[in-house]
């Protein structure tokens, strides 16, 4: 059930740093949302963006578990409320890593640990390659992918 992604990017760890925790890098990959968080262990976060409630829908919220800059980012989500009448007790953990690679970055994505018969598993799984692939365009080429959305 744990879903896990490797990609390789051309660019130096700040820069793919930058897109992960940035308000201009989540924005420009996910789909319009930032980082609301004080990056700091145990504190919340949650990604606010455009969506079913207007331009401050809360998309996912959780707990932040470990901020390493340039190295780690890891942090419990559960589906906004607009999304699930029980998001509360819909839960998954998400970490970030990245490794420097000669002159390339690796980004490692793990999104795991998820309660039981989670409704958004499967529409999680199809989303995160999507996600993945536009940090890794940014990061090269400094634009996003237009998949005509």
């Amino acid at each position: 059930m744990d879903l896990k992604y490797v990609f390789f990017i051309a660019a130096a760890p700040e820069k793919v740093w930058n897109i992960l925790v940035s308000p201009e890098g989540t924005s420009r990959t996910l789909f319009g949302s930032v980082i609301r968080s004080s990056f700091k262990p145990g504190e919340d976060l949650a990604y606010v963006g455009p969506g079913n409630e207007g331009d401050e829908t809360v998309h996912v919220y959780g707990k932040l578990l470990e901020f390493i800059p340039l190295e780690r980012f890891s942090y419990t989500e559960h589906p906004g409320p607009s999304y699930s009448p029980n998001h509360e007790a819909l839960e998954s953990r998400i970490t970030f890593t990245l490794e420097s690679v000669g002159e390339c970055t690796k980004l490692t994505l793990v999104n795991d640990k998820w309660s039981s018969n989670h409704p958004s598993h499967s529409k999680t799984q199809e989303v995160w390659p999507v996600v993945m692939s536009n940090i890794k365009t940014l990061a090269e080429t400094g634009q996003t992918l237009d998949l005509g959305w």
